[in-house]
């Protein structure tokens, strides 16, 4: 059997969730594994912004100093919170099937002002993607700040006068938190990779990584591959405005992808199809292809602060 392969994760419920899911896919496999908790910065600071941290990989960098330092042997991570420069040391070994890549909003009262484009309304959510699309559709909304794990959020949006907040669909679903009160948000384009787990380890420990690739779904890997390349030849982090969506229909590969100003009154967008023998460059491709479309405009206003 080996050694026991010990997985890194975060302490909140969503987290311990994905990576007692890899355990469980482990010991389907044969190989012996325990959970080890790791605590990350954007767990402990629960109020700045994310665009105001300043760091990539805020919910990631704890998890790849332990694997680093050989305190754990694979780290499991919402792929979407993951650098697309992995730190040197650590590689990819595993993305396991994608579940919902879909946003959602979860609503106080009713979603009247959804369907009346000059009604105000107060929505929250700390994500710059989800605040430029949202503001892109309603201009006359207001945004507030939200932090926090899962949990935490509801809480807030329970305890708040807003209209309502936007959360990923996959992370409320796979810890049954999905309330009655929401509505997928079809129009809006996910994170690159949203709903897709990413497991990573050292790039010398061929052990953990052959265990942990038993688990890899070739179809997701290729899609979020297709995703971060598009988003790392853009601007490349959570603080941007950048969506992107791969799916595969009958050997075809379709790539949507969209980048706003901070304030969501400029949008550029992007739509591309290739074969499956053709995706290596298709995000890159899409990346230059998107600055044409006068994406270029928008990326210069973001890197001069929006301005």
């Amino acid at each position: 059997m080996g050694k026991i392969i010990r997985i890194g994760t975060r302490e909140s419920q969503l987290a311990v969730w994905q990576a007692t899911k890899v355990k469980e896919l482990l010991v389907r496999n044969g190989f012996a594994s325990e959970l080890v908790y790791i605590k990350s910065e954007g767990d402990i600071d629960l109020k700045t912004p994310l665009y105001e941290m300043g760091v990539q990989g805020i919910f990631t960098k704890s998890l790849d100093i332990a694997l680093l330092n050989n305190k754990i042997d694979i780290a499991v991570h919402s792929m979407k919170d993951v650098p697309t420069q992995l730190a040197k040391g650590i590689v990819q070994a595993a993305v396991l099937k994608r579940a919902s890549y879909k946003d959602l909003l979860i609503y106080k009262n009713d979603i009247s002002f959804l369907n009346n484009f000059e009604s105000p309304a107060v929505i929250a959510t700390s994500s710059v993607r989800r605040k430029a699309q949202w503001l892109n559709r309603f201009a006359n909304h207001t945004i507030e700040n939200l932090r926090g794990n899962v949990n935490t959020r509801l809480k807030k949006l329970e305890e708040s006068h807003w209209n309502g907040a936007i959360f990923a669909a996959a992370g409320l679903e796979r810890i049954n938190l999905r309330p009655q009160n929401s509505v997928e948000l079809n129009w809006m384009l996910p994170a690159p990779a949203q709903g897709a787990i990413m497991i990573v380890c050292r790039d010398n420990d061929q052990f953990s990584f052959n265990a942990a690739h038993y688990l890899n779904d070739s179809n997701t890997a290729i899609c979020t591959k297709i995703e971060r390349d598009f988003l790392r030849n853009l601007l490349g982090g959570c603080s941007t405005p950048i969506s992107a969506l791969v799916t595969i229909q009958n050997e075809e590969i379709f790539f949507l992808g969209n980048i706003l100003s901070l304030d969501g009154k400029q949008k550029a967008e992007v739509e591309m199809t290739c074969s499956m023998l053709q995706f290596e460059e298709l995000g890159t491709k899409a990346a230059e292809q998107l600055l044409k479309n006068d994406g270029q405009a928008i990326v210069d206003k973001i890197r001069n602060g929006g301005k």
